[in-house]
């Protein structure tokens, strides 16, 4: 029996969102007041992201200020530099980083010739200790040569939800799933987006699963892939059989098994705490993912699980 380590590790899950704005860059509330809400909502921790171009003065901002009993922060931004194939200015999510860093040559939401590409701006921030994802390939309209690109990766946005709110378009799981099919160990993340000016905050984040909610370990953990994402139901266990996999979650109407190419099936039921199914229609796929789905169509995610 094989349990991914998010459930077999030691510690408990924390909630927190990896990707947020406030008045540093394009936002709408300061950053004290971004924290106060996310800690206020329950939140375990917060990575606020400004924009790290020029016109907002390349900000990681200092949120240290706005730690408190059972709330972190984790500095952070969104990073930008090089054109993607249509021309458009790439976003990189970079969680974890020194106060420090270097900017790139990017004074503006425009590319321009000799930049960094994503790829190096991407194994940069990788080198200096950050989490970094892809952001929102479907609001950027990422091709898979696009993606291939960004090997330094640690992971894609599977979901964002400042993209659901503001145009329909927060899928990742497309170009996650061609990339692991390619045999990219990348993991899956929920974020926000949050730029408080219009319902797109509190509608997805990750579950980390550390010892204890302190930057380190909720950065450690993200890295090994400890942690599930969500917009509310719970994944509490998974347990993958030679034969079959075994979910235990809170309520939900559905579970979803995903593997390469076609393989995917669903079990529907009612109120769901515990299920099950075969694995006879995954073959020999070397991974499988797991999404959950409540009564209300919300969701949860876990990380790919390769066997």
């Amino acid at each position: 029996m094989l349990r991914p380590t998010a459930f077999s590790a030691a510690g408990r899950f924390w909630r927190g969102n990896l990707h947020t704005h406030s008045t540093r860059s394009d936002g709408v509330l300061p950053p004290a007041e971004v924290c106060r809400r996310y800690r206020a909502e329950g939140y375990d921790f917060l990575a606020l992201t400004d924009h790290f171009v020029g016109c907002y003065d390349y900000p990681i901002v200092d949120t240290l200020p706005f730690r408190a009993e059972g709330f972190t922060t984790i500095l952070g931004a969104e990073l930008h530099s090089g054109a993607m194939a249509n021309g458009e200015l790439w976003h990189i999510l970079a969680v974890g980083l020194p106060a420090d860093f270097a900017p790139s040559d990017s004074p503006d939401f425009h590319p321009k010739p000799g930049q960094e590409t994503a790829q190096e701006l991407a194994a940069r921030a990788v080198a200096a200790g950050a989490f970094v994802a892809i952001a929102h390939p479907q609001w950027s309209g990422l091709t898979l040569a696009d993606a291939r690109a960004v090997t330094a990766a640690h992971a894609v946005e599977i979901y964002n939800h400042g993209c659901a709110m503001g145009c329909d378009r927060p899928d990742g799981a497309a170009i996650a799933d061609l990339l692991l099919t390619e045999g990219r160990r990348l993991t899956m993340i929920a974020t926000d987006d949050a730029h408080f000016h219009e319902p797109d905050h509190f509608g997805g984040w990750v579950m980390v699963k550390a010892p204890e909610s302190t930057p380190e370990a909720l950065l450690a953990a993200l890295k090994a892939g400890e942690f599930y994402s969500s917009q509310g139901p719970e994944l509490r266990d998974i347990r993958l059989h030679d034969d079959r996999i075994e979910v235990d979650s809170s309520a939900v109407a559905a579970m979803i098994v995903q593997g390469q190419g076609t393989a995917a099936r669903a079990v529907h039921g009612s109120s769901m705490t515990t299920s099950e199914m075969d694995l006879s229609r995954f073959g020999t796929s070397p991974w499988l993912r797991v999404t959950l789905m409540d009564a209300a169509g919300k969701k949860a995610w876990s990380n790919p699980i390769w066997r």
